[in-house]
């Protein structure tokens, strides 16, 4: 049966626009992206199916392109829309934190740094500038590694820190491990680069490591 001859209370797109979209399940949801469906197949049966084959909703939504478009009913067009979904969310939630002081934030600051960072293979080193309000200017990857090492460069950062004529940084790295716990090395780091950035006035508000699902906060935790 085609969803147009469901109820209209159990169409999806009307029970999100009638209840929001908080009350639909991810099939639901997933079927409003989708639009259509396939010859016999509703959009809400492809859904479900999909989200079958890929083992949930992130595991799809994180796919890579070749991976993506193996689906079935899915294509370029399709992963390209999905793409610009996603970074709409990203920008959604850092204009959030451009708004205001980013300490008064800090679910914003895990729930931005968990959407650009944990489903990095690697690891990856980034900074969040702040200036003297502590309001983000600019949001910036810094370094890039295996598995589970990037070289950090303190000069670097200051000299980014410098250019932005930030007053205060946020740092941040994920952990592919999916496990948020410091090491050894992330400590020292964060000190070295705590030296560095003193030097020129510019504070170390904290340092976040993100994990899957967590994000450990140096300053919550003592460690800085």
């Amino acid at each position: 049966m085609a969803i147009t001859d469901w109820p209209e209370s159990e169409r999806p797109r009307e029970k999100l626009l009638a209840q929001g979209a908080a009350v639909l399940s991810d099939a639901e949801l997933l079927a409003i992206f989708l639009r259509t469906g396939m010859k016999g197949v509703s959009a809400v049966d492809m859904a479900r199916d999909l989200l079958l084959r890929y083992g949930g909703l992130r595991p799809l939504l994180e796919s890579s392109q070749e991976s993506f478009c193996e689906g079935p009913g899915l294509g370029p067009a399709k992963f390209a829309q999905l793409q610009a979904v996603l970074e709409m969310s990203r920008r959604h939630l850092l204009a959030t934190l451009q708004r205001g002081d980013l300490m008064e934030s800090p679910q914003a600051v895990r729930q931005y740094l968990l959407a650009q960072m944990r489903h990095h293979q690697q690891e990856v080193f980034a900074c969040l500038f702040m200036d003297n309000k502590h309001r983000v200017i600019r949001f910036e990857p810094m370094f890039f590694g295996t598995i589970d090492a990037a070289s950090v460069y303190p000069r670097e950062v200051v000299k980014k820190a410098l250019a932005l004529n930030a007053a205060a940084v946020i740092l941040a790295h994920n952990h592919p491990s999916g496990i948020a716990e410091p090491s050894l090395a992330d400590k020292q780091i964060t000190q070295r680069l705590v030296d560095a950035l003193q030097l020129v006035d510019i504070r170390v508000l904290d340092h976040m490591i993100v994990g899957d699902p967590d994000v450990i906060s140096f300053a919550e935790q003592g460690l800085l």
